[in-house]
């Protein structure tokens, strides 16, 4: 089976990467920039003609963090509008192609009644901090249920919680809360810091999956046929920022005080995902918090 991988440089990418060599089935092809330019409907279209693949995973995005998305909205909007569009229509030609498509809860609505099901997408208000990185990934999700009803595709759109693990983005003005707290705590940690802020009150309830097992649910719904337009995908366990934080701190070995700054926007105050569909097929994670934590952090280390 011939698998290409759109995005391979990335923190899901690399993960399919890491995961997916180790099975002799899968005839594997990790696409990045530096061959196929996916803001080009020429580029991507070639590279998807040349390699001729059963199953394309689109795991190629622009994501950041609250800071980044609330500065930077445009073109979390047009670069990810762009990349969607040129994969999507580029397999058009193409009905024997099956596309998983990964998205992000961020597409439910601000206000759903949590645990979110997928049946909320599309029936209220977005999270203001993240609208123009949401609108695209509907774009993208909407298209590929044309697709499947116009042409006959098989599209899954799976949508993740909160995603971190190795590869993440670690810078410090753009990276999403994990990474952030790791890469800021960390060197507050070697100032020897008496106080570290953080954005918020701390109380919003996150929930994250490492990203090995978001690879693993690619696999699964792949190798079990599963068809469902929208997929959730988490791991059903919440934390508040403020109870992160302090794990993390005890993991980077942090000895000052936390300080939240309730001047800076919380976000999303609560964001759980329903993932019963995905899990009454028979995946479910295998990771807990506390061990991945642990490894990105290994991980984080190992680069710097």
């Amino acid at each position: 089976m011939k698998i290409l991988v759109f995005g391979s440089n990335g923190l899901v990418g690399q993960s399919l990467k890491r995961n997916l060599s180790k099975n002799n089935e899968f005839q594997c092809y990790f696409s990045t920039r530096h061959d196929t330019d996916l803001f080009s409907f020429e580029q991507t279209q070639k590279t998807i003609i040349d390699i001729k693949p059963n199953l394309v995973i689109n795991a190629a995005a622009k994501v950041g963090g609250i800071h980044a998305n609330n500065t930077h909205g445009s073109s979390f909007l047009i670069e990810n509008l762009k990349i969607n569009i040129n994969i999507l229509e580029s397999i058009i030609p193409f009905p024997e192609i099956k596309l998983i498509n990964l998205g992000s809860s961020c597409i439910y609505p601000v206000n759903a009644v949590n645990p979110i099901k997928e049946e909320y997408f599309m029936t209220g208000k977005l999270e203001p901090t993240n609208s123009p990185y949401a609108l695209a990934k509907i774009s993208g999700i909407e298209l590929g249920k044309t697709l499947k009803k116009e042409y006959g595709h098989s599209v899954i759109n799976l949508m993740p919680t909160n995603l971190y693990g190795p590869n993440d983005n670690f810078s410090e003005m753009s990276s999403h809360v994990i990474p952030g707290l790791i890469h800021k705590m960390h060197l507050a940690k070697e100032r020897e810091d008496d106080i570290f802020s953080i954005w918020g009150t701390g109380t919003p309830l996150r929930e994250f999956l490492h990203v090995d097992d978001l690879t693993k649910g690619i696999i699964f719904v792949n190798d079990n046929n599963i068809t469902d337009d929208l997929i959730n995908i988490g791991s059903g366990v919440e934390i508040s920022i403020k109870e992160l934080a302090e794990k993390i701190q005890k993991i980077v070995g942090f000895d000052g005080k936390l300080d939240f700054d309730k001047n800076m926007p919380d976000g999303n105050p609560r964001k759980l995902l329903d993932s019963s569909k995905i899990k009454s097929y028979g995946w479910c994670p295998e990771i807990n918090l506390d061990e991945g934590l642990s490894s990105a952090y290994k991980w984080y280390k190992e680069q710097i």
